[in-house]
């Protein structure tokens, strides 16, 4: 492979000389850059580990998943196991969507799917992401090449182009749709995206996509100063859109960490969260849509929410219900420890020899023990002994009356 691509940019370089035309040239030279990539990109491949069919929840040095399937045996997610079949979008690879990509392939994630138009830069070395070898190359090209490192398992999917032209958000919406990953019968064929842009234009764009294909999302960002931020989660028709109300606003783990409680349902997904660095402060809030929003888009799922919202607020109450009538127990009812829990009020009283009362035979003790010395005396052993003492007073006066 590596001949075939060294060949191929003699042939870009042959090309170029013979095509003076610098109308051309432009053209010539991204081809030769992205050869020289890909050349990059199998000189730095390494040895990987071997994808792994099933998921398991064995404790053992090899099994890359041990630690995750833990929140499987706590009982904080119903089946992790079900992360492999769900499909995330993360638009922008910069200092935020970089990590959230890297987090969710750490996590397992099914299908990763990467957009962005720009290179690495030296500048991005800031960043825990991008690498020195990989300047030069296409952000998304070299987040296929380390996550791919990371975890094998992990189905990526690279878009290297701007959603903001034309163009470009053709391609970004029929990507959205391929449902080739897993048939479905919404819309799109991803299950969440993730908007990690930095500019207002690119979220104006997610936010089109998302509306017309009905498709739920969470949007991010961080202040210029890198001491504030904040994620929001956007539902069509039942939240605010970005056109209703754009946002006021460390990132990345909020996000991922809200983007797992919303694809295994468990916990709570803050529909906007805050984070201010410098005062530890989180504030949340919840963002209604705009009834006089700009985007038509956004008003027509506005009027889908209303009219299914009482059949799903009639199937929240009966869920509600049914969990209510369900008898509580430990979470760990069975253990390979034998551990149980009982009732206090279902413990007997029962006077048990303490273990130090127990001599050899042949001794006896000296002093009278803990328990019996701490035993009060019956109720008619004192009355004896109140009556001896008023005797022993009648003494007395007869004594001093002498």
């Amino acid at each position: 492979m590596d001949v075939e691509l060294k060949e191929m940019l003699d042939d870009f370089e042959s090309l170029k000389r013979a095509l003076p035309d610098p109308s051309h040239q432009d053209s010539i030279i991204k081809l030769q850059r992205r050869a020289e990539s890909l050349i990059s990109l199998a000189q730095s491949s390494h040895a990987r580990r071997s994808k792994v069919k099933d998921m398991s929840a064995e404790v053992i040095d090899s099994n890359p998943y041990s630690r995750l399937m833990a929140l499987q045996r706590m009982g904080i997610v119903e089946n992790y196991e079900r992360i492999r079949e769900f499909s995330v979008a993360i638009v922008g690879i910069g200092g935020v969507g970089s990590v959230a990509a890297e987090m969710l392939t750490r996590c397992g994630i099914g299908r990763l799917l990467l957009y962005d138009y720009d290179t690495v830069e030296l500048a991005n070395m800031n960043r825990l992401f991008f690498r020195p070898e990989q300047v030069g190359m296409t952000k998304t090209d070299a987040a296929v090449q380390t996550l791919s490192d990371i975890n094998p398992d992990v189905v990526l999917e690279s878009y290297t182009l701007n959603i903001t032209t034309v163009k470009g958000f053709e391609t970004f919406m029929e990507s959205l749709r391929n449902k080739s990953f897993r048939p479905s019968t919404h819309n799109s064929g991803v299950d969440l995206v993730l908007s990690c842009v930095d500019n207002y234009e690119a979220r104006m764009v997610v936010n089109q996509a998302c509306n017309e294909l009905s498709q739920t999302w969470m949007e991010s960002g961080v202040s210029e100063d890198a001491v504030s931020g904040h994620i929001q989660l956007l539902i069509p028709g039942e939240a605010a859109c970005f056109a209703c109300a754009p946002p006021l606003g460390v990132v990345a783990g909020l996000l991922v960490q809200n983007t797992l409680k919303f694809l295994l349902k468990f916990g709570q997904v803050s529909p906007y969260l805050g984070y201010n660095a410098l005062k530890d402060y989180f504030p949340t809030m919840q963002m209604k849509p705009n009834p006089q929003c700009s985007n038509a888009a956004c008003l027509e799922r506005q009027k889908e929410y209303i009219l299914a919202k009482p059949a799903r607020d009639a199937d929240a109450k009966a869920k509600e219900a049914e969990a209510s009538n369900l008898t509580e127990c430990p979470i760990h009812a069975d253990n390979e420890w034998n551990i149980s829990v009982i009732d206090d009020s279902e413990i007997e009283r029962t006077d048990f020899p303490s273990s130090s009362d127990a001599l050899p035979e042949g001794l006896v003790h000296e002093l009278p023990s803990a328990v019996e010395f701490q035993k009060f005396p019956e109720p008619e052993e004192m009355s004896t002994s109140i009556d001896d003492l008023e005797d022993l007073r009648r003494q007395l006066d007869a004594l001093n009356a002498n």
